[in-house]
Protein backbone atom coordinates (compact mmCIF):
# COMPACT_ATOMS: atom_id res chain seq x y z
CA UNK A 1 0.00 0.00 0.00
CA UNK A 2 2.79 2.41 0.91
CA UNK A 3 4.57 1.69 -2.37
CA UNK A 4 1.36 2.32 -4.28
CA UNK A 5 0.84 5.66 -2.54
CA UNK A 6 4.43 6.68 -3.25
CA UNK A 7 4.04 5.69 -6.88
CA UNK A 8 0.89 7.77 -7.22
CA UNK A 9 2.58 10.71 -5.52
CA UNK A 10 5.51 10.39 -7.90
CA UNK A 11 3.22 10.41 -10.92
CA UNK A 12 1.43 13.47 -9.56
CA UNK A 13 4.69 15.37 -9.09
CA UNK A 14 5.82 14.43 -12.58
CA UNK A 15 2.54 15.74 -13.94
CA UNK A 16 2.95 19.01 -12.07
CA UNK A 17 6.48 19.37 -13.38
CA UNK A 18 5.35 18.78 -16.96
CA UNK A 19 2.59 21.36 -16.52
CA UNK A 20 5.02 24.07 -15.53
CA UNK A 21 7.98 23.17 -17.75
CA UNK A 22 8.85 25.68 -20.40
CA UNK A 23 9.52 24.43 -23.91
CA UNK A 24 12.77 26.22 -24.74
CA UNK A 25 12.20 25.71 -28.44
CA UNK A 26 8.94 27.62 -28.69
CA UNK A 27 9.05 29.61 -25.46
CA UNK A 28 5.69 28.39 -24.21
CA UNK A 29 4.56 27.40 -20.76
CA UNK A 30 1.24 26.04 -19.64
CA UNK A 31 1.05 28.03 -16.41
CA UNK A 32 -1.28 31.01 -16.33
CA UNK A 33 -0.74 33.81 -13.82
CA UNK A 34 -4.47 34.43 -13.80
CA UNK A 35 -6.84 37.21 -14.73
CA UNK A 36 -6.25 39.29 -11.60
CA UNK A 37 -2.50 39.44 -12.25
CA UNK A 38 -2.87 40.42 -15.89
CA UNK A 39 -5.51 43.05 -15.22
CA UNK A 40 -3.46 44.67 -12.48
CA UNK A 41 -0.37 44.58 -14.72
CA UNK A 42 -2.38 46.25 -17.49
CA UNK A 43 -1.47 43.50 -19.97
CA UNK A 44 -4.91 42.02 -20.72
CA UNK A 45 -8.44 43.40 -20.69
CA UNK A 46 -11.57 41.24 -20.52
CA UNK A 47 -14.12 43.95 -19.75
CA UNK A 48 -14.49 46.85 -17.33
CA UNK A 49 -16.54 47.62 -14.24
CA UNK A 50 -18.61 50.72 -14.79
CA UNK A 51 -22.12 52.03 -14.25
CA UNK A 52 -22.12 53.69 -17.66
CA UNK A 53 -24.29 51.95 -20.23
CA UNK A 54 -21.55 51.13 -22.69
CA UNK A 55 -20.70 47.90 -24.46
CA UNK A 56 -17.92 46.97 -26.88
CA UNK A 57 -18.83 44.79 -29.85
CA UNK A 58 -15.80 42.93 -31.19
CA UNK A 59 -15.41 40.88 -34.36
CA UNK A 60 -12.77 38.24 -35.15
CA UNK A 61 -11.38 36.50 -38.24
CA UNK A 62 -12.31 39.02 -40.94
CA UNK A 63 -12.58 40.99 -42.94
CA UNK A 64 -14.96 39.20 -45.27
CA UNK A 65 -16.19 41.09 -48.30
CA UNK A 66 -19.86 40.16 -47.80
CA UNK A 67 -20.40 39.64 -44.06
CA UNK A 68 -18.13 42.40 -42.78
CA UNK A 69 -19.72 44.84 -45.21
CA UNK A 70 -23.19 43.88 -43.98
CA UNK A 71 -22.08 44.29 -40.37
CA UNK A 72 -20.62 47.71 -41.17
CA UNK A 73 -23.95 48.74 -42.70
CA UNK A 74 -25.75 47.74 -39.49
CA UNK A 75 -23.26 49.48 -37.22
CA UNK A 76 -23.64 52.65 -39.26
CA UNK A 77 -27.43 52.40 -39.02
CA UNK A 78 -27.28 52.42 -35.21
CA UNK A 79 -24.39 54.86 -34.86
CA UNK A 80 -22.34 52.03 -33.34
CA UNK A 81 -18.56 51.64 -33.26
CA UNK A 82 -16.98 48.21 -33.26
CA UNK A 83 -13.51 46.77 -32.82
CA UNK A 84 -12.38 44.41 -35.56
CA UNK A 85 -9.63 41.89 -34.85
CA UNK A 86 -8.24 41.47 -38.31
CA UNK A 87 -6.47 38.50 -39.86
CA UNK A 88 -3.66 39.89 -42.02
CA UNK A 89 -4.20 37.59 -44.99
CA UNK A 90 -7.86 38.55 -45.11
CA UNK A 91 -6.97 42.23 -44.92
CA UNK A 92 -4.77 41.89 -47.98
CA UNK A 93 -7.63 40.18 -49.84
CA UNK A 94 -10.14 42.86 -48.84
CA UNK A 95 -8.31 46.19 -48.55
CA UNK A 96 -11.43 48.15 -49.51
CA UNK A 97 -13.32 46.70 -46.53
CA UNK A 98 -10.44 47.50 -44.18
CA UNK A 99 -10.35 51.06 -45.47
CA UNK A 100 -14.08 51.41 -44.93
CA UNK A 101 -13.70 50.22 -41.31
CA UNK A 102 -11.06 52.85 -40.74
CA UNK A 103 -12.92 55.68 -42.46
CA UNK A 104 -16.13 54.84 -40.59
CA UNK A 105 -14.33 55.28 -37.27
CA UNK A 106 -14.16 51.68 -36.14
CA UNK A 107 -11.17 50.31 -34.28
CA UNK A 108 -8.75 48.10 -36.19
CA UNK A 109 -6.92 45.49 -34.13
CA UNK A 110 -4.61 42.52 -34.74
CA UNK A 111 -5.61 38.83 -34.82
CA UNK A 112 -2.44 37.32 -36.39
CA UNK A 113 -1.68 36.92 -40.08
CA UNK A 114 -2.70 33.31 -40.85
CA UNK A 115 -4.84 32.51 -37.77
CA UNK A 116 -2.47 29.77 -36.56
CA UNK A 117 -3.28 27.48 -33.65
CA UNK A 118 0.17 27.97 -32.17
CA UNK A 119 1.75 29.08 -28.89
CA UNK A 120 5.16 29.56 -30.44
CA UNK A 121 6.10 33.03 -29.24
CA UNK A 122 8.45 33.93 -32.08
CA UNK A 123 5.88 32.80 -34.66
CA UNK A 124 3.10 34.82 -33.03
CA UNK A 125 5.26 37.95 -32.85
CA UNK A 126 6.16 37.55 -36.52
CA UNK A 127 2.49 37.22 -37.43
CA UNK A 128 1.55 40.27 -35.38
CA UNK A 129 4.11 42.30 -37.31
CA UNK A 130 2.90 40.95 -40.65
CA UNK A 131 -0.69 41.92 -39.88
CA UNK A 132 0.28 45.35 -38.58
CA UNK A 133 2.27 45.92 -41.77
CA UNK A 134 -0.73 44.88 -43.86
CA UNK A 135 -3.10 47.21 -42.01
CA UNK A 136 -0.62 50.07 -42.11
CA UNK A 137 -0.15 49.66 -45.86
CA UNK A 138 -3.91 50.10 -46.32
CA UNK A 139 -4.79 52.75 -43.73
CA UNK A 140 -1.55 54.29 -42.47
CA UNK A 141 -2.56 53.16 -38.97
CA UNK A 142 -0.64 50.73 -36.75
CA UNK A 143 -2.86 48.76 -34.34
CA UNK A 144 -1.83 48.36 -30.70
CA UNK A 145 -4.50 45.86 -29.67
CA UNK A 146 -4.10 42.11 -30.15
CA UNK A 147 -6.37 39.12 -29.59
CA UNK A 148 -4.79 35.64 -29.62
CA UNK A 149 -6.40 32.91 -31.69
CA UNK A 150 -9.19 31.23 -29.69
CA UNK A 151 -8.08 33.35 -26.73
CA UNK A 152 -5.21 30.94 -26.10
CA UNK A 153 -2.04 32.37 -24.60
CA UNK A 154 0.91 31.59 -22.36
CA UNK A 155 2.78 33.69 -19.81
CA UNK A 156 5.85 34.10 -22.09
CA UNK A 157 3.58 35.08 -24.98
CA UNK A 158 1.88 37.80 -22.95
CA UNK A 159 5.23 39.09 -21.71
CA UNK A 160 6.63 39.35 -25.23
CA UNK A 161 3.48 40.93 -26.64
CA UNK A 162 3.50 43.51 -23.85
CA UNK A 163 7.16 44.29 -24.49
CA UNK A 164 6.19 44.97 -28.08
CA UNK A 165 3.79 47.67 -26.90
CA UNK A 166 0.56 45.77 -27.46
CA UNK A 167 -2.47 45.29 -25.23
CA UNK A 168 -4.12 41.87 -25.28
CA UNK A 169 -7.92 41.94 -25.53
CA UNK A 170 -10.11 39.02 -24.51
CA UNK A 171 -13.89 39.23 -23.95
CA UNK A 172 -16.44 38.97 -21.17
CA UNK A 173 -16.66 35.29 -20.22
CA UNK A 174 -20.46 35.39 -20.40
CA UNK A 175 -20.47 37.16 -23.78
CA UNK A 176 -18.91 34.56 -26.06
CA UNK A 177 -21.70 34.21 -28.63
CA UNK A 178 -20.11 31.10 -30.18
CA UNK A 179 -21.56 32.36 -33.45
CA UNK A 180 -18.85 30.49 -35.34
CA UNK A 181 -20.75 27.29 -34.49
CA UNK A 182 -23.86 28.64 -36.25
CA UNK A 183 -26.03 27.81 -33.20
CA UNK A 184 -29.04 29.70 -34.54
CA UNK A 185 -29.92 33.37 -34.61
CA UNK A 186 -32.09 33.29 -31.48
CA UNK A 187 -29.40 31.58 -29.44
CA UNK A 188 -26.88 34.26 -30.38
CA UNK A 189 -29.38 37.01 -29.58
CA UNK A 190 -30.37 35.49 -26.24
CA UNK A 191 -26.77 34.93 -25.21
CA UNK A 192 -26.05 38.64 -25.59
CA UNK A 193 -29.29 40.17 -24.33
CA UNK A 194 -29.82 37.87 -21.35
CA UNK A 195 -26.35 38.48 -19.97
CA UNK A 196 -25.61 42.06 -20.94
CA UNK A 197 -23.91 44.25 -18.33
CA UNK A 198 -22.36 47.69 -18.43
CA UNK A 199 -18.76 47.52 -19.67
CA UNK A 200 -19.11 44.15 -21.40
CA UNK A 201 -16.97 43.04 -24.33
CA UNK A 202 -18.97 40.85 -26.72
CA UNK A 203 -17.31 38.33 -29.03
CA UNK A 204 -18.63 37.91 -32.57
CA UNK A 205 -17.02 36.70 -35.80
CA UNK A 206 -17.24 38.47 -39.15
CA UNK A 207 -15.05 35.99 -41.03
CA UNK A 208 -13.87 32.40 -41.07
CA UNK A 209 -17.10 30.93 -42.41
CA UNK A 210 -20.73 31.67 -43.16
CA UNK A 211 -21.68 34.54 -40.84
CA UNK A 212 -25.27 35.03 -41.97
CA UNK A 213 -26.52 34.14 -38.47
CA UNK A 214 -24.24 36.76 -36.94
CA UNK A 215 -25.62 39.44 -39.25
CA UNK A 216 -29.23 38.41 -38.56
CA UNK A 217 -28.57 38.36 -34.84
CA UNK A 218 -27.08 41.85 -34.90
CA UNK A 219 -30.24 43.08 -36.62
CA UNK A 220 -32.06 42.22 -33.39
CA UNK A 221 -29.33 42.93 -30.84
CA UNK A 222 -28.43 46.46 -31.92
CA UNK A 223 -31.91 48.06 -31.74
CA UNK A 224 -32.75 46.28 -28.48
CA UNK A 225 -29.57 47.41 -26.71
CA UNK A 226 -30.01 50.89 -28.11
CA UNK A 227 -33.55 50.96 -26.70
CA UNK A 228 -32.07 49.96 -23.33
CA UNK A 229 -29.84 53.02 -23.47
CA UNK A 230 -26.55 51.36 -24.38
CA UNK A 231 -23.85 53.01 -26.47
CA UNK A 232 -21.60 50.90 -28.66
CA UNK A 233 -17.97 51.88 -28.17
CA UNK A 234 -14.51 50.66 -29.09
CA UNK A 235 -12.11 48.83 -26.81
CA UNK A 236 -9.97 51.95 -26.59
CA UNK A 237 -13.02 53.92 -25.45
CA UNK A 238 -13.64 51.32 -22.74
CA UNK A 239 -10.06 51.62 -21.54
CA UNK A 240 -10.33 55.40 -21.44
CA UNK A 241 -13.48 55.16 -19.35
CA UNK A 242 -11.72 52.75 -17.01
CA UNK A 243 -8.75 55.09 -16.66
CA UNK A 244 -10.94 58.12 -16.05
CA UNK A 245 -13.06 56.37 -13.43
CA UNK A 246 -10.00 55.07 -11.61
CA UNK A 247 -8.42 58.54 -11.63
CA UNK A 248 -5.51 57.55 -13.84
CA UNK A 249 -5.85 60.61 -16.03
CA UNK A 250 -7.30 64.06 -15.73
CA UNK A 251 -9.76 63.93 -18.61
CA UNK A 252 -13.33 63.59 -17.46
CA UNK A 253 -15.32 62.63 -20.53
CA UNK A 254 -18.98 61.86 -20.42
CA UNK A 255 -20.77 58.93 -21.99
CA UNK A 256 -22.42 61.18 -24.56
CA UNK A 257 -19.00 62.42 -25.62
CA UNK A 258 -17.67 58.97 -26.50
CA UNK A 259 -18.59 59.29 -30.14
CA UNK A 260 -16.22 62.27 -30.34
CA UNK A 261 -13.17 60.33 -29.15
CA UNK A 262 -10.61 60.03 -31.90
CA UNK A 263 -9.14 56.64 -32.73
CA UNK A 264 -5.47 56.19 -31.79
Amino acid sequence: MRKAILSLLGLFLIGVAIFFVTDSKNGSVSADRGRKFYEEAGQIIWDIKTERKVVALTFDDGPHKKYTSEILDLLDQYDAKGTFFIVGQQAEKNPDVVMRMYEDGHELANHTYTHPYSRNVSKIMKEIKQTNDAIFSITGQTPTLFRPVEGQYTDPMIDEISKGGYKVVMWSWHQDTEDWRNPGVNRIVNRVLNGIREGDVVLFHDGGGNRTQTVRALEKILPELQNQGYQFVTITDLMKIQMQESGQNGHDYKVNEIDEVEQP
